[in-house]
């Protein structure tokens, strides 16, 4: 997960956006509600795949007040990390790994809805969004919003 900040989003570890890289077990792991998926490769168990979810709705800020209140944290499933190395994509891991966290939002029971957001920069990243789910807000078509992030809601039983 830290490659992909470094590698990807440029952006290294940033503290308040990246706490749950470097304490996984705390973010994921030990509460009930929440879970993080990891792929490895067949030979060698390198991690090739992320993908997590947690109970957190978007915060305001930084995002939009409308989204913080339109998914709320404990009702929202919010799909994290979901990252795979550049040599094993397009190759349906990613897709895999958001239809396990799906199954586990939906047996949850919990849940009313499942969020995320993406940074349209990441190769690849709007269009495998935009075949699972629809963009709810588009930052990029409202400047005031934000930093040019998309965010899109998933259907559960997808």
């Amino acid at each position: 997960m830290l490659d992909t900040v470094y590698r990807d989003f440029g952006t290294g570890y940033v503290p308040r956006w990246h706490g749950d890289i470097v304490d996984p077990a705390a973010a994921y792991l030990t509460p009930e509600r929440h879970t993080l998926l990891v792929a490895l490769a067949p030979h060698g168990g390198e991690v090739v795949a992320t993908a997590a979810l947690d109970s957190r709705g978007p915060a305001h800020p930084p995002n939009p007040r409308r989204l913080a209140e339109r998914y709320p944290s404990g009702a929202t499933a919010q799909l994290r990390r979901v990252y795979v190395r550049p040599g094993h994509r397009r190759r349906g891991l990613a897709r895999r790994l958001v239809g396990e966290l799906l199954a586990f939002a939906a047996a949850d029971g919990g849940y009313r809805s499942v969020y995320l957001h993406t940074d349209p920069a990441v190769q690849g990243a709007e269009a495998f969004w935009r075949s699972l789910g629809k963009v709810v807000l588009d930052e990029r078509e409202d400047p005031a919003a934000g930093q040019g992030i998309i965010h899109f809601e998933i259907p559960m039983g997808r």
